[in-house]
């Protein structure tokens, strides 16, 4: 298969060596600023991965992300940010990288080109025909990618990907394609720049999307959220006087008792 690489193509700009601290910062903006305008093209496509990834989740299905480099380790920040964030198990949504752990702080050489780790490293976690599998290259060519959605594929689970080439080989396989097409990155070829903050903006939509689909929001609140630190216990207090108009020591007291913000609500109605 041929296509462009537009992430890869030569900068618009030139002789950054040269530029002031200002022009470098003025001109990373500039194309910073176009990366929304590229996601909001792709919307039906998000949509159609939502709509999916909600369907299994409901089965009892999971969210898996894969991927290598800067798109491994977004995926892995949106899996661990779920926990928290929405109080589902730690192990609803989980984010792999190639090369493993270890490759979250430090490259791992060649691991992206394994073609077939990535279907062990599903099958450690034992991936079943419920769970929706997301790859997420900003190439669309990465080996370790392609080669666990073609065993996910081959094995009748629901896949997707996020990737800012338009027609990638990734893209062939992904039954549900996100393309979010960039163009050349400022750096040429620093696919961590624009394509890292349109595979951020995407992965945000996503896990945000699916859990509000599932409940897991109220109003506008994270009424499920872990209540881990400080702050957040302070949030929850406060979501509790906004919701039931009480003083923040009968929040608080309600907080402590029943463990998270929704419970308290629950309990508290069911009084009236």
């Amino acid at each position: 298969m041929s296509f462009t690489k537009t992430t890869e193509q030569t900068s618009k700009y030139n002789h950054l060596e040269k530029m002031s601290v200002a022009d470098v910062l003025t001109n990373i903006n500039n194309e910073d600023k176009t990366v929304p305008f590229a996601v909001e093209k792709a919307i039906p496509q998000i949509e159609s991965l939502v709509t999916a990834i909600t369907e299994q989740m409901r089965k009892g299905g999971r969210l898996f992300y894969i991927g290598a480099g800067t798109s491994g380790r977004l995926g892995i920040v949106d899996a661990s940010e779920c926990p928290p964030t929405f109080g589902v198990p730690f192990d609803q949504v989980i984010g792999l990288i190639a090369g493993g752990d270890t490759a979250i702080r430090r490259a791992v050489e060649f691991a992206e080109d394994d073609t077939e780790q990535a279907w062990e490293d599903l099958r450690a976690c034992k991936i079943n025909e419920n769970d929706v599998v997301i790859g997420i290259a900003a190439s669309g060519t990465t080996p370790y990618v392609i080669g666990g959605l073609e065993k996910c594929n081959a094995n009748h689970i629901t896949t997707g990907c996020i990737t800012c080439n338009q027609g990638s080989p990734l893209a062939q396989v992904a039954k549900f394609p996100v393309e979010i097409v960039v163009g050349p990155e400022f750096v040429t070829g620093s696919s961590r720049m624009k394509a890292g903050t349109a595979q951020k903006l995407v992965l945000n939509m996503i896990s945000t999307t699916v859990m509000i689909q599932l409940g897991r929001v109220k109003g506008n609140k994270m009424v499920d959220m872990q209540l881990s630190n400080t702050k957040l216990v302070d949030r929850g207090i406060k979501m509790l006087i906004e919701e039931l108009n009480i003083t923040y020591e009968k929040a608080q007291t309600l907080l402590e008792k029943h463990g998270n913000v929704r419970n308290a609500i629950n309990h508290y109605q069911s009084l009236k």
